[in-house]
């Protein structure tokens, strides 16, 4: 069973720790408690040599939502109208703008604007345990074994997240965003077990996304990271950077230190994060009109939509949005439907989903920004054909769909084709490590680029192919 785990930011240990940086300087910046921003890496060829992969490159921006649970197929993009009523639901089929796709009648305001995306029908992991097929998804390496309910993260499966992916890539960047965040949640198991995956794995705990664990439906939302503490005044706070520039600029032999040089630039980062006003203002959902959230709608998981839109306008290249919990709902309110499959989707699941993915392409778009936004609708696999005993559909990792629009995507365009039961692929296969070799293309890096690990051997952002198809 799934549910959607509320965790508190980890501190991390990759490396020198923040403080005993601070305590080789004796200039202890009391306050910064950002250590997945401040953690130190040694900058050196490897960094350039990534850079090098003639990508497409049109893509910004990255912003993956992730529907824990696995949303159906048969529901979705992949309805199977003529199939037999134990297959093709309770729901018929709406025409979308692109007159060759039909999508599942539960979408109404996506099938306005189906001009924009690019449906692939026939993803497959082969697997269907949330732990494994997730962590496969979110990496583009299938786990060991197979089907591994309940995994975690360690040796042989810590491959890297595509958030760590994207860190890496950007890590001398000298934004003051951090180039990966994960919100408003870590994704679990029930009994509160993480799923592998969603770390930095084999690149290292500094390449971690920074996880905000937040929500922001509610009124008084505030990032507490990005704030002073109330001892140290602005004023104090401002006299220990000048005194930290007076050090540095007496440190020039030390400073070609690539472990310093790194340092130095996470230092940055996490002083801007505390201090810049475009950064505050990323965060403060208050200077949307209300018309804008109220077209996402009002729930936690709606809202980090909007503010997904709001990171990746300030230069963060990948925000991955997991859906939310539900109290009081089956199954934690995920896409998980054993049962009542039917009535979960109708009720709450397909159209608090509509809403705000349908509003996010249109707020993108009127902003001028899809063109540079990748946006990824995916879940960790799909459902079964058949209805079980209790009306519910179970886990399905042979054949589904997902959906990519912005950032280099075709509109309009639909690749691969499932059987008549939605049940396997009868044409244009693909697995998750062809998504993040698409992924990373659109970004501008091809998928044979070389990170290193961190006993410094090399590893390319993904084994599978771009999906010409589609761009």
């Amino acid at each position: 069973m799934l549910r959607i785990l509320d965790l508190p930011p980890c501190r991390r240990h990759g490396g020198l720790s923040r403080r005993e940086w601070m305590r080789i300087g004796g200039l202890g910046l009391s306050g910064l408690s950002l250590p997945q921003i401040a953690t130190a890496r040694p900058t050196t060829s490897r960094d350039s040599e990534s850079k090098s992969g003639n990508g497409f490159g049109k893509a910004k921006s990255v912003i993956v939502i992730f529907l824990g649970g696995g949303p159906p197929q048969h529901e979705t993009w992949d309805p199977k109208p003529n199939a037999p009523a134990e297959v093709r639901g309770g729901f018929g089929v709406i025409a979308s703008r692109t007159p060759s796709l039909s999508i599942g009648e539960l979408m109404p305001m996506t099938s306005l604007l189906t001009d924009k995306i690019a449906v692939l029908r026939a993803m497959v992991t082969n697997d269907n345990a949330h732990s494994s097929s997730g962590y496969q998804m979110m990496t583009g390496v299938p786990h060991v074994p197979l089907s591994a309910e309940n995994a975690v993260s360690k040796s042989p499966n810590l491959a890297p997240h595509w958030g760590a992916v994207a860190k890496y890539l950007n890590y001398n960047s000298r934004a003051s965003m951090p180039p990966a965040i994960t919100l408003p949640n870590r994704i679990a198991n029930t009994g509160e077990i993480v799923w592998p995956g969603q770390i930095g794995g084999v690149l290292g705990q500094q390449y971690d996304p920074w996880l905000i664990t937040c929500d922001p439906s509610k009124p008084d939302f505030t990032i507490p990271d990005l704030a002073l503490p109330m001892e140290l005044p602005k004023l104090r706070f401002e006299r220990r950077l000048s005194l930290l520039d007076q050090v540095n600029r007496h440190l020039d032999g030390l400073s070609e230190s690539p472990a310093v040089s790194s340092f130095n630039q996470q230092t940055q980062q996490a002083l801007g994060l505390l201090g810049g006003p475009q950064t505050r203002q990323a965060f403060d959902l208050q200077l949307e009109s209300q018309e804008t959230r109220d077209r996402y709608g009002t729930s936690r998981w709606s809202q980090s939509l909007l503010l997904a839109r709001r990171l990746v306008e300030v230069g963060v290249s990948l925000v991955q949005v997991n859906w939310c919990n539900i109290e009081g709902e089956p199954n934690g309110g995920s896409w998980d439907t054993h049962d009542r499959h039917n009535d979960l989707l109708k009720r709450y699941l397909m159209p608090w989903m509509d809403r705000a993915y349908s509003a996010l392409l249109t707020d993108l778009s009127e902003r001028g920004l899809l063109d540079e936004t990748l946006v990824v609708w995916v879940g960790e696999f799909g459902h079964t054909p058949k209805f079980n005993a209790n009306a519910g559909r179970d886990h399905w990792g042979q054949c589904f769909s997902i959906a990519l629009a912005g950032g280099g995507v075709r509109g309009g365009v639909v690749h691969g084709k499932s059987d008549g039961h939605a049940a396997f692929p009868v044409s244009g296969r693909v697995e998750p490590r062809d998504l993040l070799a698409t992924m990373f293309h659109c970004l501008g890096h091809a998928a044979e680029t070389q990170l290193y690990d961190t006993e410094g051997r090399p590893i390319p952002i993904s084994r599978g192919r771009v999906i010409d198809e589609i761009l």
